[in-house]
């Protein structure tokens, strides 16, 4: 696994924009869609990056931007392979689950492609380096 310092390092080096949780939590506008509950993975249109404790958030697009899919403890196998369903994958997130979150490109959760480890504080990152195929939520 890599360390905080290098998943923030190569944040700043792309020129991604790293936000507080409260800054990403607010919404881009008045209206925003409320996220939707039911079940393991739950998708909301319109999110503008708005995620609650102990969810894992995915977005298609860059920025918070499209249809977000929320995945939860309660519904996740720890350090099991969690691919992604359909093509699109996800390019921003938000690990808002008390444990660290490692995202895949290879959607077998294979560390032959880009992988990083994010802590569950609250972790939320406008701009994934790679499209996220798969993940894995960790023991703390």
């Amino acid at each position: 696994m890599r360390t905080t310092l290098t998943t923030l390092a190569c944040a700043l080096a792309l020129g991604a924009t790293l936000l507080t949780p409260a800054e990403a939590a607010a919404p881009a506008h008045k209206g925003a869609a409320a996220p939707a509950r039911a079940g393991t993975a739950t998708s909301s249109a319109g999110s503008s990056g708005s995620c609650g404790r102990g969810e894992l958030c995915l977005w298609p697009g860059t920025g918070y931007g499209g249809r977000r899919t929320v995945h939860e403890l309660s519904g996740t196998d720890i350090e099991s392979c969690v691919p992604l369903s359909g093509r699109a994958g996800a390019l921003s997130l938000a690990n808002r689950t008390g444990r660290p979150v490692t995202t895949y490109q290879s959607a077998e959760c294979g560390e032959t492609g880009e992988f990083e480890t994010y802590p569950g504080g609250g972790t939320w990152l406008p701009e994934s380096p790679y499209r996220v195929r798969a993940f894995k939520i960790w023991e703390r």
